[in-house]
């Protein structure tokens, strides 16, 4: 997708009664790639496949019904606004802002960085500046992880398109060089600061989105933090396993991704999102 869009159907309105779905097939989610990979920005050290040209899944699928063609015109609408709001805020910068493409399969997918299934979660993938995403993951969103809402759903494509901020900003390069040199706890630790600094972009736009569009209405934000404290390790965990390792947390604690969305949503600037010189997460 290219360009900035409109807003998201109805001027003004996430939770549009029209924008409510219902019965999107569901996913099997692999537990242990959940804890890994889940809203994670490379995926290929878990994927098997080749790297190289995309295939023909990059190409969006077309809709198996009318929920799901509903949920792609939503899915459009939300990364419309992104473009929108980091369009402006690179230009303020004194830089142009790169429009990721938007890349929705379902099942499986091959991208730059290898060959995902649907298990894997929305992805970001830094070799082809594209967001991936199987549309059934928000009603896994909602059932599985009881985070419902369509805010809850934006906040998911925000924070992968604060992925995509993060690259064009050389800031996923210079983490990348830092984890050669570390060992797997240091890794991990570098992964959720990246984590939770695109858990504050998704703030930071919609921050902006709001004050710039007037998007959300009662209860949208509400609906975005309990997302965020769906998918954080440590509750992950705890339902697979029982208990928490935190130093192999890869994406943040539920009250570091709330915590940290919640920063950039009140400051709505990128300088807030310093999650690399911040001593307490």
């Amino acid at each position: 997708m290219g360009g900035s869009g409109g807003g998201f159907g109805m001027p003004g309105r996430l939770g549009q009664p029209g924008m409510r779905r219902a019965g999107v097939s569901g996913i099997g989610l692999v537990v242990v790639v959940l804890l890994a990979l889940y809203f994670g920005v490379d995926p290929s050290q878990l994927l098997q496949g080749n790297f190289g040209e995309d295939q023909t899944a990059s190409l969006p699928r077309a809709p198996t019904s009318a929920e799901e063609a509903q949920l792609k015109d939503f899915v459009s609408a939300v990364l419309a606004e992104t473009e929108d709001t980091w369009g402006e805020e690179f230009r303020q910068l004194g830089r142009s802002y790169e429009n990721p493409k938007l890349v929705l399969y379902s099942g499986e997918v091959q991208s730059a960085c290898g060959f995902a299934e649907s298990a894997v979660g929305p992805f970001y993938c830094p070799g082809d500046h594209k967001v991936y995403l199987d549309l059934s993951f928000f009603q896994e969103l909602s059932d599985r992880f009881q985070a419902p809402g369509d805010f809850a759903e934006a906040y998911v494509i925000a924070h992968e398109v604060g992925h995509h901020v993060q690259n064009l900003l050389g800031i996923m390069d210079k983490v990348d060089g830092m984890r050669r040199g570390a060992d797997a706890t240091q890794a991990n630790a570098l992964s959720v600061r990246l984590e939770l600094q695109a858990d504050c972009l998704s703030g930071v736009w919609a921050h902006n989105a709001d004050r710039a569009r007037h998007i959300l209405e009662t209860g949208d934000l509400e609906e975005g933090l309990q997302a965020a404290a769906a998918v954080g390790d440590d509750r992950l965990q705890r339902a697979a396993q029982g208990y928490v390792v935190p130093d192999s947390f890869t994406h943040g604690s539920s009250a570091q991704r709330v915590r940290w969305f919640r920063r950039g949503f009140d400051d709505g600037r990128i300088t807030s999102c310093d999650t690399f010189g911040a001593d307490q997460l």
